[in-house]
This record gives structure tokens, sequence and C-alpha cells, in this order.
């Protein structure tokens, strides 16, 4: 049924094999297997003995398909193809009605077995969520949770990028192959996470782009990996929400960020806080909710505190006169009683500390600082 290979077990082989019928639902497999008692390898072992039925499921079988599963996956060492049989098959996507087959994962597959929160929202997001983001995906990778995403740009880069600098590494759940990057902007998003402790997983097959079908299949497994999906910045009729939907039919948390009443990307995370979502501020809202806390996964809470406390000083009349929202300069400094000159030459101090950002129109102040 499959070539052979010295890296893959007939097993695994099988599963590749089966996964490669894109016209044949996982669910249709797996029914098919248990109605007539067999396993994976009976499919290629016994062809001439199989039922009607499961013959003419093998007909959709690519070889080709499997042919480049195999060439990928001997190009490195730091790739893996992890069937639904393995031990680092990650256990909550096994409840999905019809569960991949087969990953395409490269980097750390070790992760798979980790809690996991997700955080998905807008490609068009503001610099404002793109911090907030930032900032509550370093904090949960302080914690010791994966932040799983999709490797979009705006929010889902964001919180990669936050997790990398964090201490426990992120998942990028892909709409493509798994070596075909999708945008092409975050190549270097994907090496990175390749190369410095995540992973990216797909169940598209190698050689296969970006499809218009292919994201919501991609945004049904970024919702089943994880405990629960946080959503920053999404207008109501968009991926994100569908997500944040999918999550919530799994019985999975759904947490939003609340944002300005007057940002259209605010819309979808309001939305979800009328529809029940847990409304979230820090990490503490989400950590508490699905029963997470630093010191099971290790964490030296001491050392979180510290960290904390030396945000929390940074707490005088200038920064506090710096809204989240844009705030003009001259309206800071009328708020201090000093010159605009004054105030730059101070917020400068602030920009290089990471507590405010310079934006078209005057400072923002960044979340969580």
């Amino acid at each position: 049924m499959a070539p052979q290979s010295s890296q893959l077990d007939s097993e695994t082989l099988a599963w590749i094999a089966l996964a490669s019928a894109q016209r044949v639902s996982p669910k249709l497999w797996l029914q098919a297997l248990k109605k007539y008692q067999l396993s994976t390898v009976d499919l290629g072992s016994n062809a001439s003995t199989l039922p009607n039925e499961v013959k003419q499921l093998t007909n959709n079988i690519s070889p080709p398909l499997i042919d480049a599963a195999i060439n990928w996956l001997q190009a490195s060492d730091n790739r893996h193809i992890v069937p639904l049989s393995s031990p680092h098959y990650p256990e909550l996507l096994k409840q999905l009605d019809s569960p991949p087959l087969a990953l395409f994962a490269t980097g750390n597959k070790a992760l798979f077995q980790k809690p996991q929160i997700a955080i998905v929202g807008s490609r068009r997001a503001s610099l404002q969520g793109k911090r907030t983001a930032t900032d509550i995906a370093y904090g949960l990778s302080s914690s010791g949770v994966i932040v799983t995403s999709g490797l979009a740009m705006g929010i889902d880069s964001a919180a990669h990028q936050g997790a990398l600098s964090g201490s426990t590494g992120t998942i990028a759940v892909m709409g493509t192959g798994p070596e075909k990057v999708y945008p092409a902007k975050n190549s270097k998003l994907y090496e990175a996470i390749n190369n410095d402790g995540g992973v990216t997983v797909t169940e598209f097959f190698p050689g296969q782009g970006p499809k218009p079908w292919h994201f919501p299949r991609r945004n049904r497994i970024i919702a089943a990996l994880s405990l629960g999906t946080l959503v920053v910045e999404a207008k109501i009729k968009s991926g994100t929400l569908i997500t944040a939907n999918l999550a919530a039919d799994m019985g999975r948390e759904v947490f939003a960020v609340p944002g300005n009443i007057a940002n259209a990307y605010a819309e979808g995370c309001h939305w979800l806080i009328q529809q029940g979502a847990k409304l979230v501020t820090n990490i503490s809202d989400i950590l508490d909710e699905v029963g997470v806390q630093p010191e099971q996964l290790g964490l030296n809470v001491d050392e979180q505190n510290e960290k904390s406390t030396a945000n929390s000083l940074a707490t005088d009349k200038l920064l506090a006169s710096v809204d989240y929202d844009i705030t003009a300069i001259d309206v800071i400094a009328q708020r201090n009683a000093i010159s605009v000159s004054q105030a730059m030459a101070s917020l400068l101090e602030y920009e290089l500390r990471g507590l405010v950002a310079a934006v078209p129109g005057g400072y923002v102040k960044l979340r969580g600082k």
C-alpha cells in the first residue's frame, strides 16, 4: 500500500496512506475500521480479502502523497509524522469527531502533551492589540503554558512571538503543507518556532498550498488542542469567532479581551463577552479558569512576583497620563503641566523600558506594564 521507509514502521505508513485519501474523511475510515474489526495494517496486508466497502475506500489512497510525506520526513531529523496511534498524538485532538489521522510536525513534538491556551484574533490588529497578545502570550509561556495559534499576521504572529520570548514555547497550526509558509512574510517566524523549542504542525501533506477550505480545518485543530481560546480583537463575522465558537462547542473555555467600543475590531470580543466568554485583563484570569497554576508547572513563583513588583513601580503621574488608546503629546504635556519637549524627552525613557509606544498621533500605554 505504501513504499517502505527505514524511518517509518508499518503502522505509521498505514495511517499516512489512509490520510492520503483526500476524499475520505477520517471519521469514515475510523468507522470502517471499527465496523469490520480491522487494523490499519490489515488494509495493506490483506487487500484481496477486504470487504467491498473498504476496498472502495482504499481506491482513494494517493501514492504520490505518500511519497511526498516520506520524502519530506527524510529531509531533516527535526521533522516528524505523528499518526493517530502514536503516544505523541495530542490527547485532546482525539476528542474531535473526525480527528486528523496523521500530523506533520517540525520542531519539538513534546509540546503536544503540555497544557495549551490558544490566542487568536484579527490579521489587521491594532498596535495595542498586538502588544496585548504579546504580553499575555509571554505571561502564559513564562507560567508553563504553551501558546497555540495559527501563524497568521496580526494577533497570531504577536502571540507566537510573545510565547517564544517566554520559557515554554509555542505551537503554530498551519493551513498548508508543513513546508509551505503562509503568509510568506512569516517565514522567519516559522523558522524561529521550529528551531527555538516550538513546533509547527499541520494535517495537510507536503506540497499542499493554502486553500480557502483549509483554514476552517486548521481552526478546528487550534480549538481542539487547547484548554481554552483567548480572542484579542476580532470582527463578529470572522474566522476568529468561528474558532471561538468551535472551542465552545467542544466544551472548552472561551476568553476575550475587551477593547474600545469605537474599535470595529473589538466588537467580536464584546459580543463573546455578552455570550458568556470570560473577560480577561491578565493571565491570572485564564489560569484560574482552566485550573492551572505556575507552581504546578515548576515555575519559580518568587521570581515571577519580583518581575511583577518591578513593573508595578512604574506608576508615576507621567505614565498615568498616557492612555491605552492613542493620547496626543500635547494632551500628555497639559496633564503634567510641562512643555511638549519635556514630555517627549521623558516619554523616550518609557519607550526604551517598553512601557509606552510612539504611534501616529501620539503615544499609547502598553498593557500589562
